[in-house]
């Protein structure tokens, strides 16, 4: 049961906004429009290979995602505004169901899509949580439209926190003055990992076009690594039925660990001490389901011994504090 001190956050995610602006970060401007990725189903047997190389090069890691927003308290609102029939929204189903977010739907009722209905919706629920919910304290908006300016400052003068997650590039500058705390997406714990893209089939190369602006293709794709958590089901159609994965469960925790412990720096100074306390809320924040004693462990001081190599442990003041080992390459 949460203490009534306790931070409260709201998560609002306007999906299309997210999944769009990052393809065109990697691919150009109007990219996502001229791959016609709205209507393209990666899985179709005549999908092109060129083209679905290129969105799983941009897919969103949604994980990082919520578990910072889960950084700032108990996630209380977590909802996404998008028309889930739309095959590249409904590849991310799954993973977002597994992680408790609301899946609200938005009808498409013009040919431009949904998205003047998005900003709408999220806003009119935000404003209405507002009022309905007087102990939220952090609204979280994942979104970079100029659109949400009037609702960011509307939430500070209600008292509430707000944070703002965008793509860069495609983010309002406006927007983010507007918020108490604005990330770029690709500043968001466990989003860093940057790697050449993979060589596509005969055809072309992923994140490059002709017609693409120069300034706006990076000369690397990155390939992102999404964490498998402890509640994940992976990234599947929807409607095919759970099998279980081929997961190790101490590894999912080892990456848990370094997750939270990524955020705990990067909301401070990066060799500052951190209560272990702390840290296992946090990651019980990221994954209700992580408990260490299924791992072989009787308390989370001998699950944190048990990674010598990668933290560090310190006993001797009144409460026990840890820190990454800085060898371990992975502070941010």
């Amino acid at each position: 049961m949460h203490e009534p001190s306790d931070p409260r956050v709201g998560l609002y995610i306007d999906f299309d906004n997210i999944v769009i602006s990052r393809y065109q970060q990697l691919h150009g401007r109007n990219a996502f429009q001229r791959d016609g990725i709205r209507n393209f189903d990666k899985t179709g047997r005549d999908a092109d290979p060129v083209v679905a190389a290129k969105l799983t090069a941009a897919t969103v890691d949604f994980n990082a995602i919520i578990d910072f927003a889960a950084s700032f308290g108990t996630l209380v609102v977590n909802r996404a505004y998008a028309d889930w029939s739309v095959p590249v929204n409904a590849s991310y189903q799954r993973q977002l169901m597994s992680r408790a977010v609301d899946l609200t739907q938005l009808f498409t009722t013009t040919t431009r899509g949904t998205k003047n209905g998005a900003d709408i919706r999220l806003a009119v629920d935000v404003v209405e949580d507002l009022f309905r919910l007087p102990d939220l304290t952090h609204v979280i908006i994942v979104a970079g439209d100029s659109d949400y300016i009037a609702l960011a400052q509307k939430a500070k003068r209600l008292g509430r926190f707000v944070v703002g997650i965008g793509v860069a590039g495609s983010t309002s500058t406006s927007l983010a003055a507007a918020c108490d705390e604005f990330e770029d997406y690709d500043s968001l714990p466990g989003t860093s990992k940057a790697a050449a893209a993979e060589k596509p089939p005969a055809g072309g190369t992923p994140g490059t076009s002709a017609d693409a602006e120069p300034e706006q293709v990076p000369g690397t794709v990155r390939k992102l690594t999404t964490i498998p958590m402890f509640s994940d089901t992976g990234e599947v159609q929807f409607d095919e039925p759970e099998e279980p994965e081929d997961i190790d469960p101490q590894t999912v925790a080892t990456e848990l660990l370094l997750r939270a412990l990524q955020i705990g720096h990067a909301k401070g100074d990066a060799d500052e001490w951190l209560n272990t306390g702390t840290i296992k809320n946090q990651m019980r924040r990221m994954d209700p389901s992580f408990n260490e004693k299924p791992l072989g462990y009787r308390s989370f001081t001998d699950f944190l011994s048990s990674h010598s190599d990668l933290v560090e442990v310190e006993d001797s003041g009144p409460q026990r504090l840890i820190r990454l080992r800085p060898e371990t390459g992975t502070r941010h």
